[in-house]
């Protein structure tokens, strides 16, 4: 349910207002934007009078919420959200791009790589250390180690840095971490979910291979339901009949998730592909649909890469696409 207050409405009265729904044993989301004030509520609601709520001189309106995701809706949180990490800012019309390689392997290589993404104008950096994967032969990641060379490519460059975490036992490795990722495969891990809500740490949430929309909104809720609503959606394709490409990239997701949800979407068009010359187009697809960034693998030497280098761009690659993504982000703003 939701209560929107008149622009009348003194702080004092509404603090009164959402004391009593609290003492019902709602939760109240207060939304206060320039011209006006939501308060979300969320519990059972059943025990409310509507037209008594309504007839209140400070209430400009009362309205049932359907959708089951409350805290991710647009509905309690007109204004859209927006995520600082350090000195970048994710969602509200500002477009960051995360870039890195798939697995951190050498400090070496997540060096030069953190260095080369930098230089063309990433904002954080990325780069797995814990790799889950389908076969159980294959490279696995360097776990605690690999946080440890991230951790040394922020100090060298200063990016943020993103990497995915695949059970709460290994949090204490996360504390340099600047945003935790959760995978496709994780999506659904709701105990996971919880244990991150708990957290005063952005979280980029990608959606499952094959979720709905309205499921990729629950496991964001299932975080923001503990108290952390720092997330970030991030569809990164999802599995079709289609085998041309690795996974089928869902774009209409991006304004479609924008149109339910406040929170700031993302796009890796890498994984959802699987091509690298695939890359370009639908990174610059992405800032037409709305996107409010894009996280796109990075590697120094594909070839050799111990993970996924066959949908890894070259640095010179990646920074002729941070050009075109500067002029059609700039384009794309004066509409």
């Amino acid at each position: 349910m939701i209560v929107i207050m008149k622009q009348s409405a003194e702080q004092e009265q509404i603090d009164k207002l959402k004391k009593e729904f609290e003492e019902m044993g709602l939760q109240i989301h207060l939304s206060q934007g320039v011209n006006t004030t939501l308060m979300g509520l969320v519990g059972d609601t059943t025990k409310i009078d509507i037209g008594k709520v309504a007839s209140m001189d400070i209430v400009e309106e009362v309205k049932r919420i359907q959708e089951p995701y409350k805290k991710a809706n647009r509905k309690f949180h007109p204004q859209d959200t927006v995520i600082e990490v350090g000195s970048a800012k994710i969602g509200g019309g500002n477009f960051q791009v995360i870039a890195g390689p798939c697995s951190v392997e050498t400090p070496q290589q997540i060096c030069q790589v953190a260095q080369a993404v930098k230089a063309s104008g990433a904002s954080l950096l990325r780069g797995g250390a814990f790799k889950p994967r389908t076969s159980p032969y294959a490279f696995q990641g360097l776990r605690g180690e690999g946080i440890s060379l991230l951790s040394q490519a922020k100090k060298e460059t200063g990016l943020p840095i993103v990497t995915e975490i695949m059970s709460y036992e290994d949090i204490d490795l996360f504390d340099d971490v600047d945003v935790i990722q959760v995978g496709a495969r994780n999506m659904q891990n709701f105990e996971l979910l919880k244990q991150l809500g708990k957290l005063d740490k952005p979280i980029l949430l990608k959606r499952g291979m094959s979720a709905t929309i309205e499921e990729f909104l629950m496991s964001a809720e299932y975080i923001m339901a503990q108290g952390n609503e720092k997330v970030i959606l991030c569809e990164r394709g999802i599995r079709t009949f289609e085998t041309k490409t690795r996974n089928t990239l869902d774009m209409s997701a991006v304004p479609m998730l924008k149109k339910l949800s406040h929170l700031p979407v993302m796009i890796d068009p890498s994984h959802a592909t699987g091509i690298p010359w695939m890359v370009e187009p639908m990174t610059l697809a992405a800032i037409a649909a709305g996107a409010d960034g894009v996280m796109i693998e990075v590697h120094n030497d594909p070839p050799k890469a111990l993970c996924d280098g066959a949908q890894s761009l070259r640095p010179e690659q990646f920074d002729s696409l941070m050009k075109k993504v500067q002029k059609t982000a700039e384009f794309f703003k004066t509409l």
